[in-house]
């Protein structure tokens, strides 16, 4: 029935644009701005067109806002969407992950988990997923940016937490090229310093009466950023879009398929000598951090039990493997002077995540003896010599002579499939001498969290380069205590938790509304929006007590006999769920002013309450009451998130500025994932100043932005030893800057992001040096339609830690951390059609 009435939004669509005709009124387009209008073909810097009642001039919003276009990316020469994210001031864009997997944060928002809790992804004004921090399906894993993105907006706070659900941070939208503007491209790219081939195409143009139509992708395969021993980077992706255009509005048709496999870069081992407030962090002999990873072409099968206890090898070359299908629906038109928009959107996504992360690294002697007993001895699994005993183990991995005990993330995404449905509409009355700007507007979304959770454990050598084998250990007497590198087909590093199965549908409903006053310089308005949802279903594991066993033994090579590894292997409880059933509702409002002093300058001012919803995360935690499928605890479901802002705009002549002060109180309730059992039920307070600026010349340019913030624990309900604390990985100050050289037919320059140190964990004891990259570009017109592009990623291979497993220093000095990559060099060659 709630598919049903979701679906009830559609004919409107699709009337609307016969309605309007019936108006005879201007045509607007998507961007709020007169279609028939040269202006209105390319996206304008100055135009607010995301998480706003309506597209206006960002001189007359009360928020802060940027927008990268187009030729921006390019410049930036990113290799995930989280690297062109690190250029939005006040984002905290942790790219070290590989193409998704990133963890995002905002303006001191906290980061104590992966994904991007509190901000939201979007694609063409409607999200890509409900919640940006699902457990192995975190927003941009979904999400790939190619030639057809017009346009990156952002806005950070303000109106975000009432023109969209669960965003109360802030809003970064994709927006999608719709042939507004004859044309495309053709690219060509290759890695000269690292495996990575792509093809690039997009064209779009105006087929007559009213249509227009763009299509756009890539393909590419290759080994990818870092040495990984296969290729681990293949796939592609192909949008179409296809628009007509009535009097008084538009009706777009588009879809999108994604199948791309890229590899995720977990936490590496490093050592870290010196103290934990003065780290110096190097690479271990035979491991180059930067360019280096966990993955091995010699460690690619994952034996274990599926969701339906089946045994089943799966292959650790899908990595992330995102297979996404989603169709869409967007109409305008206006109504009796209303300006009617609805957006529509049902996405199919299934998949794999499977990674390898290290539970512990030590010395093989020790984790033979730990596991084997005394005179326990260690052999090749895999690799170029099976079965041969490693006589030195100090000399396992090239040299370093340290083992991994390995668990295999390994994630079956059966379906994080969506609807989701925004109809808004809005108008502008006279109202005395000013103008009365209203919008209401119903949002309805459903989203499922359908995952299998399989993992393992083996023992692998640490060696980079892609060769790492796996380890076999036998005891004393010769009885083997793994089976083909395996230890246990369980979490038996992590203490044999988490073989879960979720089964789980969440639904949101949210009628909203805003008012904007305009009385000559000065616009005053406010917006509220009232989320109501429930989220029902089933879940499976051991994790939720009541007798639910942890492991059984079962032959998992098929010879007939049960080994030591065979006697650890994982089961879901399949005849014992626990049910899911629970609601929540919640208000947001945001109320703001903004005086345009003078035609190039204008002051704001906001507040803003909003909240998020806590989803898969809440589910095997104290919040949860297993037996009824309700909460324990009602204030778990919604974490609140308050924010006041204020700040100047200025803009003339080539010239701009956005300089905003901030601050923010935020309530998290959390389980972290890669520490078993680690909760988390805080308020954090934090309050900065972020800044943006250009300057535009015919030769050079310049755009730059940064962001100071002070953040800190302001109560722990669990541990009140950390209140005061810097919050984990929370740098004080970040920036970003790209100068750039045009001479002639040559465009050279640079993008250089930079962040001071930060703390490991909440604790505050081990530091994440600060570190600063420059990413160099040269790009050369060889005629008007063709030009070839030198990128170089990281071109001084600079060591920078976005995040550490360990909170100090551990006695043998071997760190679990992740480290943007090292330096790649691309060559791209661009044919303009």
């Amino acid at each position: 029935m709630k598919t049903l009435l979701l679906f009830t939004c559609v004919p409107l669509g699709l009337t609307v644009p016969q309605l309007a005709a019936a108006q005879q009124a201007p045509a607007t387009d998507d961007r709020g701005e007169d279609a028939a209008t040269p202006e209105a073909m390319t996206p304008r810097r100055d135009v607010v067109v995301t998480a706003v009642a309506r597209g206006r001039d960002r001189l007359d919003t009360a928020v802060s806002t940027s927008q990268l276009l187009a030729s921006d990316i390019d410049k930036i020469a990113p290799r995930s969407v989280a690297e062109i994210f690190r250029n939005i001031p006040g984002i905290r864009s942790e790219s070290s992950g590989g193409e998704g997997n990133a963890n995002l944060s905002i303006r001191g928002l906290p980061m104590a988990t992966g994904g991007g809790k509190y901000l939201q992804l979007q694609e063409d004004g409607l999200p890509l997923v409900e919640y940006g921090d699902l457990v192995f399906g975190n927003a941009d894993i979904f999400l790939r940016a190619d030639l057809g993105v017009a346009s990156i907006a952002s806005v950070r706070g303000g109106s975000a937490s009432t023109f969209a659900s669960n965003s109360p941070g802030g809003v970064i939208n994709l927006i999608s090229k719709t042939g507004e503007t004859e044309g495309g491209a053709v690219q060509l790219l290759t890695g000269l310093d690292y495996g990575e081939h792509r093809l690039d195409l997009d064209y779009g143009g105006r087929l007559g009466d009213g249509w227009r139509v763009h299509v756009g992708g890539f393909v590419r395969e290759g080994e990818g950023p870092r040495r990984i021993g296969y290729e681990g980077n293949r796939g592609g992706q192909i949008k179409l879009n296809l628009t007509k255009e009535f009097d008084g509005g538009y009706v777009r048709l588009y879809g999108k398929a994604l199948d791309d496999r890229t590899v995720s870069y977990m936490p590496n081992p490093v050592r870290v000598t010196g103290s934990d407030a003065d780290p110096r962090y190097e690479s271990l002999p035979g491991f180059d951090i930067g360019h280096d990873a966990l993955s091995s072409r010699y460690a690619l099968r994952n034996v274990t039990l599926d969701g339906a206890n089946r045994r089943g090898v799966h292959d650790l070359r899908d990595g992330m493997h995102p297979v996404v299908d989603a169709i869409g629906l967007e109409a305008q038109a206006t109504l009796a002077g209303w300006t009617v928009v609805d957006r529509f959107r049902f996405t199919s996504i299934t998949g794999r995540f499977i990674a390898n992360f290290p539970a512990a690294i030590g010395a093989a002697s020790d984790i033979a003896a730990a596991l084997g007993g005394d005179g326990a001895t260690l052999r090749y699994a895999t690799g170029a010599q099976p079965g041969q005993i490693i006589a030195r183990p100090d000399q396992l991995g090239g040299g370093n002579g340290l083992l991994v005990e390995n668990i295999v993330f390994d994630a079956k995404i059966n379906s994080f499939g969506s609807l989701f449905n925004d109809l808004r509409a809005s108008r502008v009355d006279p109202i005395g001498r000013g103008e009365l700007t209203s919008t209401l507007g119903f949002y309805r979304s459903r989203q499922d969290v359908h995952t299998d959770w399989l993992w393992t454990s083996d023992l692998l050598e640490l060696r980079g380069r892609g060769t790492a084998a796996m380890i076999d250990l036998y005891d004393a007497q010769g009885v083997p205590v793994t089976q083909e590198g395996f230890y246990g087909y369980s979490a038996s590093f992590f203490g044999d938790c988490c073989r879960r199965r979720h089964r789980v549908d969440y639904h949101t409903n949210a009628p909203f509304g805003s008012l904007n006053y305009k009385l000559g310089r000065v616009s005053i308005g406010g917006s509220l929006r009232y989320d109501v949802g429930d989220a029902a279903g089933l879940i499976y594991g051991s994790d939720l007590g009541g007798g639910r066993s942890k492991l059984i033994a079962r032959d998992m090579n098929g010879d007939d006999a049960i080994a030591a590894a065979e006697q650890r292997v994982a089961a879901l409880p399949l005849r014992s769920p626990a049910p899911v059933f629970y609601g929540w509702h919640y208000l947001s409002y945001s109320t703001g002013i903004n005086w345009r002093v003078a035609e190039p300058f204008a002051l704001f001012a906001r507040y803003s309450r909003g909240g998020r919803t806590n989803s898969d995360r809440l589910l095997f935690g104290p919040g949860l009451d297993v037996g009824t499928g309700a909460l324990t605890n009602r204030r778990a479901a919604v974490d609140r998130v308050e924010q006041v802002e204020g700040g100047l705009k200025y803009r003339r002549d080539g010239a701009r500025l956005d300089l905003t002060g901030f601050w923010a109180r935020t309530g998290e309730q959390n389980a972290q994932i890669t520490t078993p059992g680690s909760f988390i039920d805080r308020v954090y307070r934090a309050h900065g100043v972020e800044a943006e600026g250009a300057l535009t010349g015919k030769v050079f340019s310049l755009t730059a932005g940064a962001t100071f913030t002070d953040s800190r624990i302001a109560i722990d309900q669990i541990d009140p030893s950390t209140v005061g604390h810097v919050p984990r990985r929370q740098a004080r100050f970040i920036f970003q800057t790209t100068p750039e050289l045009t001479l002639g037919p040559i465009e050279l320059g640079a993008n250089v992001v930079g962040t001071t140190s930060s703390f490991a964990q909440d604790v505050n004891e081990l530091k994440l040096p600060g570190f600063t990259t420059a990413s160099a570009f040269a790009t050369y017109h060889l005629t008007e339609r063709v030009q070839l592009s030198l990128n170089s990623n990281n071109a001084f291979d600079v060591l920078g830690f976005t995040e550490s497993e360990n909170a100090t220093i551990p006695a043998n000095g071997i760190v679990r951390a992740r480290s943007v990559n090292g330096r790649t060099t691309s060559l791209a060659l661009r044919l303009l059609l």
